[in-house]
């Protein structure tokens, strides 16, 4: 999808439209979710720091992100995807390789599905996609980067080199910026340069790294679409605005994560057998604990005692917090799994608990009932019913 945020925010905001726009938070540390194309000629990108884009482009409206508006348009979007074909490996929220090669007879050629897929987005969604086709999943990818925004770009098998060898060697997978910092000490600059480098130089220069370049600078990627990806976790974390040293507010964050982390659990059917937490000083040192569980679970609460567990054990820590993160691990199918309750029935009360949250919350908006616990107090009242500015903090 092209720009897939700020896409779906400007169905709400037709005014905004071909004006610079950025999704993101405005808090000290926020970035940029996504960037509008007008945004990104003034050098925004996604994951810069948003008081840095705001800089480079002030004249940008920022607008706040809504994950589950966003996941909503993705569940239709791959909708689109698995009516072309079953084969669809879902990347992210608005990406996935398609596998068109059994659906060529029923819907024609793979430049005439491509269409198809953009014409439907644009019908259904109201909103545009960039399609790149190629033999590879490698190549279709480049292909689709190549002809944003709202472009189809086809790559046929015979022309793979051919293409491939115009590019930049950033473009290979593999090349970060440090590895391209190496082949350009030795005069490797494009892909052209990769392909015609004895892979045992590339192997000298880049280790294990280097076959797999090599393969890929002559178009070979023996990859296949996979439908299914089992996730191996399900987590979230929270940089703050302020480096936190108070263990009532760190703990406070960890069952907010929990029932983030619980909900997407239970939407995907599934469980966790443990759970790990990860912790970032203000100096950027990070560590990360795990703790494996008696049971597999899926209620938040069981998830937070977990962390919580963890956080305690660490003790007295040397520095304040600027970034808290959980995840749950070890993940299983919930269906048929077996869980030995308590004698007091406390992860069963749990579990209904936060299945009747998961209900209401589904109707009538996300986290729209949650543990008073994480609910902020209300500002005090000043004597002419106003409210009083906090002395810190974030007030209601």
């Amino acid at each position: 999808m092209d720009a897939f945020y700020v896409s779906v925010e400007l169905l709400k905001r037709p005014d905004l439209v071909g004006k610079p726009v950025i999704v993101g938070g405005l808090g000290g540390r926020s970035v940029v979710l996504s960037a509008s194309y007008e945004a990104r000629r003034y050098g925004v990108r996604s994951a810069m720091p948003m008081a840095v884009a705001r800089r480079q482009c002030p004249q940008a409206t920022v607008l706040e992100p809504h994950q589950e508006v966003y996941r909503s348009f993705s569940r239709k979007l791959m909708e689109i995807f698995e009516s072309i074909t079953p084969q669809v490996e879902q990347l992210s929220v608005d990406e996935a390789f398609l596998d068109i090669s059994g659906s060529m007879r029923r819907l024609g050629a793979p430049r005439e599905i491509g269409e198809l897929i953009r014409e439907r987005v644009a019908a259904e969604m109201g909103m545009t996609a960039s399609v790149g086709i190629a033999a590879t999943k490698f190549v279709a990818k480049i292909a689709s980067t190549r002809c944003k925004p709202n472009g189809l770009l086809l790559v046929p098998k015979e022309q793979t080199v051919d293409f491939l060898h115009t590019l930049d060697v950033s473009a290979l997978w593999g090349v970060g910026a440090k590895t391209r910092e190496v082949l350009a000490r030795v005069g490797i600059a494009t892909v052209a340069d990769v392909a015609n480098t004895p892979p045992s130089v590339l192997r000298r220069l880049l280790g294990a790294v280097g076959d797999h370049v090599y393969e890929l600078s002559w178009g070979r990627d023996a990859r296949q679409v996979t439908p299914v990806r089992k996730e191996k976790s399900i987590g979230a974390e929270e940089t703050f605005a302020r480096d936190v040293s108070d263990d009532e507010v760190l703990r406070t964050e960890l069952l907010r994560l929990a029932h983030r982390s619980a909900v997407r659990l239970r939407a995907a059917g599934l469980q966790c057998r443990a759970v790990s937490l990860k912790l970032r000083y203000t100096d950027f040192t990070t560590l990360t604990r795990s703790r494996t569980l008696t049971e597999p679970v899926d209620s938040a609460q069981m998830i937070y005692e977990a962390a919580r567990g963890l956080l305690t054990a660490l003790g007295k820590r040397p520095q304040s917090v600027r970034l808290i993160g959980l995840r749950a691990e070890q993940l299983e199918p919930a269906q048929g799994a077996a869980m030995q309750l308590t004698l007091d029935g406390r992860e069963d009360n749990w579990r209904a608990t936060e299945d009747a949250l998961d209900r209401i919350n589904r109707r009538f908006g996300e986290m729209g009932v949650v543990p008073a616990r994480l609910i902020a107090p209300a500002r005090p009242r000043t004597p002419d019913g106003g409210e009083a500015s906090p002395a810190g903090g974030a007030g209601a």
